[in-house]
């Protein structure tokens, strides 16, 4: 048996016990966290080629094909060449950043060599488009900073020490008109209209600067200069991907295969990718407990890909898992702690995930919030006129948006929980309707329907607290 199948064996009858057990949970955590420094090097070419094509959406031309790449490497006693493209224009990483070096850390694993290319060429130009400030044009200063930043968030994730990295200047800059005129009498204009956003565009009667279509060239030129067996990009890449084949038989290069890895969904979701500008990422600087609650924070929805996209399980342990969700054997917020004990396991070690763990159920399954430190507070006497989503996103700052707030809210995310002296906790989910209504008025309603207002309508007999998916405020001056 594969070392890879040992783990899984161990792993499984882990899977099939107590999750709700820190016992289990902490056991299986080492278990697979294990599983980003194993060797794979003894797993089968046709093995090999699954497990890369068990995390991408698509392998071109083919996972046979790909199957058959290793094997011809195998026989020349060497590994495959693996390309990944970085750009260098944030120096601030999010976890959907790390789906791709996650795929390339088992590439390293299984004995194939990696390369790393940083895109400064085209980092310099900026945004292709001119329309986006998210882009600008970097300077060699921007990239290098930019670049170690990168590194170092990302390395809990990736093995930086056994690359290679280069730079697309080294024959991006002294590439001659001529020989692009040149290169261009053999690409045909309709392959680089494909683009979904290009076609929309040029339908509805607005322009595409010619650096927006060269953009796809400059990048196949990229697959040329390096010669590699294999390139791993995102899944809105594909068209770019394959230019770089195109390119390649045009030079009489045997062309390359690609993966593509998918644009996770964000926290929210709303279905929007992963962004730091939508406010639905997690930072692979937050603290272990940020990462923990913004996991538990997700729809039950996202527990699969979640776990396809920053876990070493494997496909079969992943079916296990959700059959015993299905079979009612497994609670959904058993399995998602363990999900988000995985992601906080790689970042920062099982002891922390543990942690994490033990403060999550401490702060959040409590059956009253009066012990729990430094909750945020809203009040009412000032901010009680203004709607409840607008309260969540510009006096509380829980959501990005007053439209995300909503979004909350319609996913059964918004509560009012209200704490009677010396009784328990009664909570009323609040629709989408009462998002958009003033804080006071909603919150005064529920309290007389709960028999919480005192007889003289002069108060409220008990604490009223506002949560928000994990996120909870204490009301004050209701």
């Amino acid at each position: 048996m594969t070392r890879l199948g040992d783990s899984v064996q161990r792993a499984s009858e882990l899977l099939a016990q107590d999750l709700s057990s820190d016992q289990t949970v902490e056991r299986l955590l080492a278990e697979t966290g294990s599983r980003r420094y194993l060797d794979l090097s003894d797993l089968p070419a046709s093995e090999q080629a699954a497990l890369i094509a068990s995390r991408a959406v698509d392998v071109l031309p083919s996972e046979e094909k790909l199957t058959e790449r290793i094997e011809q490497r195998r026989a020349e006693g060497r590994g495959l060449h693996i390309k990944l493209g970085i750009d260098p224009t944030a120096a601030d990483v999010h976890l959907g950043h790390t789906v791709p070096m996650i795929v390339l850390s088992r590439f390293q694993r299984m004995g194939h060599d990696v390369t790393l290319l940083i895109g400064d060429f085209t980092a310099k130009i900026g945004d292709p488009s001119g329309r986006t400030a998210e882009r600008p044009p970097l300077t060699d200063e921007d990239i290098a900073k930019n670049l170690q930043g990168y590194r170092e968030q990302v390395r809990p994730f990736f093995d930086f020490e056994k690359v290679s990295f280069r730079q697309n200047s080294e024959w991006l800059a002294p590439y001659t008109f001529p020989e692009l005129l040149s290169l261009l009498t053999q690409v045909p204009a309709s392959s680089l209209l494909q683009r979904e956003d290009f076609r929309n565009r040029l339908a509805s009667g607005a322009g595409i600067t010619m650096s927006e279509l060269l953009y796809p060239i400059a990048q196949g030129l990229d697959s040329v200069a390096l010669d590699c067996d294999i390139e791993l990009g995102g899944v809105d890449q594909l068209l770019n991907l394959q230019m770089g084949r195109k390119l390649m038989e045009v030079r009489g290069q045997k062309p390359q295969l690609v993966a593509t890895v998918p644009l996770i969904e964000g926290t929210d979701g709303s279905g929007a990718k992963m962004s730091k500008s939508k406010g639905n990422y997690i930072g692979l600087s937050a603290t272990a407990d940020d990462v923990f609650g913004k996991i538990m924070s997700i729809p039950d929805r996202l527990m699969e890909p979640y776990l396809r996209a920053w876990t070493e399980w494997t496909d079969g342990e992943i079916a296990a898992a959700t059959a015993r969700i299905e079979a009612r054997t497994l609670h959904p917020m058993d399995l998602k702690k363990v999900l988000a004990g995985e992601v906080v396991a790689a970042l920062y070690g099982v002891e922390a995930a543990m942690a994490a763990r033990a403060g999550f159920v401490a702060q959040f399954s409590k059956k009253s919030f009066t012990d729990v430190e430094s909750l945020p507070v809203v009040d009412a006497t000032e901010h009680g006129a203004e709607g409840i989503a607008s309260i969540l996103a510009k006096v509380l700052q829980f959501q990005p948006s007053a439209s995300a707030a909503r979004r909350v809210a319609k996913q059964n995310g918004l509560r009012l929980i209200m704490e009677p002296e010396g009784a328990e906790q009664h909570a009323v989910v609040l629709p989408e309707a009462d998002a958009l209504r003033p804080l006071t008025e909603v919150a005064l309603e529920k309290l007389t329907e709960a028999g919480l207002v005192t007889k003289d309508g002069a108060g409220v007999a008990g604490t009223v607290y506002l949560k928000a998916g994990r996120k909870i405020a204490e009301i004050k001056g209701l």
